[in-house]
């Protein structure tokens, strides 16, 4: 008998009759002589509702009260499935995080996974209960309700595969993972496998259909990952360790409007001053992705580096005494652009084709950053959908 640790997204949850069909497709899996695990998030838009009525109260509102208003919105789905489960005759218990003993680092509103206590789930499992889990939510050691951040429900669901040695699937609004976003590029292909390195590059720079986090601990503890559409027997995609990589430079293109640059003018060139002003940054716990320098001018340098927008206002509270008003640019009209594929290992020429196409179509490239799999640019938003169908069909994706 296997165990199943099955996740479905607020938008499979998002009505009651939505909420009876995964019951019904939970069910099944539990038909089928498993143990089940469900991992749940938010009905629909609630966790942006719920943003948007603290925000109707302040404008920056308390992080640990919001976390604690963000959580309930699982609490209610996970409950109402398994409402739904009991109702056609099979067992079924909600579980939050406190019951679970998911025990975060405590940081709010972007917690990371400490420990979870797998006995509270094997306990009712034994009893042959559906184990329905609230996601997205952790418990600091300090008793508080903390989140995971967006997408935290896939990292729940992962984390509790992995505790329960079991088997991780992930159901969605859409039928697998493509290697552009379709409503970007309709000629779009589904990819029936990706590597987690692959993967975890995607969704780190913009891909929404995978959490970044849970893929990184999928790949750390050897737990394929299957990504499929709710209630449907349409072939998905498995995010696993691909042995034989098919040899194409490109497997996939991600983009994000979710990220502001931010450019420090006429800093002194000094090494112990660039590391107490990225310090001050990942104090806060704030991603610093791509990062630029100007060669020195009379021992002057320009910095510029991007973030989340939503990290901005703290950003900039603790790099305050690096900078002057004159001194600052804040940019938020980029949009990051990457291409990834393993395949860029081993074959030469995709900068520079990729680079050719943005010369010959006049988009500008105000930054550029590479790893050994991806390349990423940032771009004016306005000409996202250009290059995103440009480099597409040159590399047939």
């Amino acid at each position: 008998m296997s165990i199943v640790v099955q996740k479905y997204g607020g938008s499979s949850v998002a009505t009651p009759e939505r909420i009876k069909k995964v019951a019904q497709s939970v069910i099944d899996k539990k038909k089928q002589g498993n143990d089940v695990v469900v991992v749940i998030s938010a009905m629909g838009d609630t966790t942006d509702e719920l943003i948007d009525l603290a925000k109707k109260i302040t404008d920056h509102p308390d992080k640990r009260e919001l976390d604690a208003l963000l959580a309930t919105g699982e609490m209610v789905s996970s409950s109402l499935l398994a409402m739904a489960i009991k109702s056609e005759g099979y067992d079924a218990i909600s579980m939050n995080a406190f019951q679970i003993e998911l025990l975060t680092d405590g940081t709010h509103g972007k917690s990371l996974i400490e420990d979870i206590n797998e006995e509270a789930i094997l306990s009712r499992l034994s009893e042959g209960k559906i184990v329905v889990v609230a996601g997205f939510q952790g418990i600091s050691m300090e008793g508080d309700i903390t989140t995971l951040g967006r997408g935290g429900s896939d990292t729940s669901a992962v984390a509790i595969a992995v505790k329960l040695n079991g088997i991780c699937e992930i159901y969605t609004d859409v039928d697998g993972i493509y290697s552009v976003d379709p409503r970007l590029y309709k000629e779009a292909k589904k990819i029936d496998e990706i590597s987690y390195e692959e993967m975890l590059e995607l969704s780190s720079l913009g891909a929404q259909v995978m959490h970044s986090r849970s893929v990184e601990l999928a790949q750390k503890y050897g737990i394929p990952i299957y990504v499929g559409l709710s209630c449907s027997d349409i072939k998905g995609t498995y995010i696993k360790g691909v042995e034989e990589v098919e040899n194409k430079p490109i497997t996939g293109i991600a983009v994000s409007d979710s990220d502001v640059a931010i450019t420090l003018r006429n800093i002194e060139f000094d090494t112990n001053l660039l590391s107490d002003i990225f310090e001050a940054v990942a104090s806060k716990k704030i991603n610093v992705d791509m990062i630029s320098q100007t060669a020195p001018i009379n021992d002057l340098v320009n910095i510029s580096f991007t973030i989340p927008k939503d990290d901005l206002r703290e950003c900039l509270s603790v790099i305050k005494p690096f900078y002057t008003k004159e001194d600052i640019i804040i940019d938020e009209d980029i949009t990051k652009f990457s291409v990834v594929g393993i395949g860029m290992k081993t074959t030469s020429g995709v900068a520079s084709k990729i680079f050719k196409i943005f010369k010959q179509n006049d988009i500008e490239v105000k930054m550029i950053t590479t790893s050994e799999i991806r390349i990423t640019c940032a771009i004016k938003q306005e000409d996202k959908l250009k290059a995103v169908n440009l480099v597409a069909r040159e590399f047939g994706l």
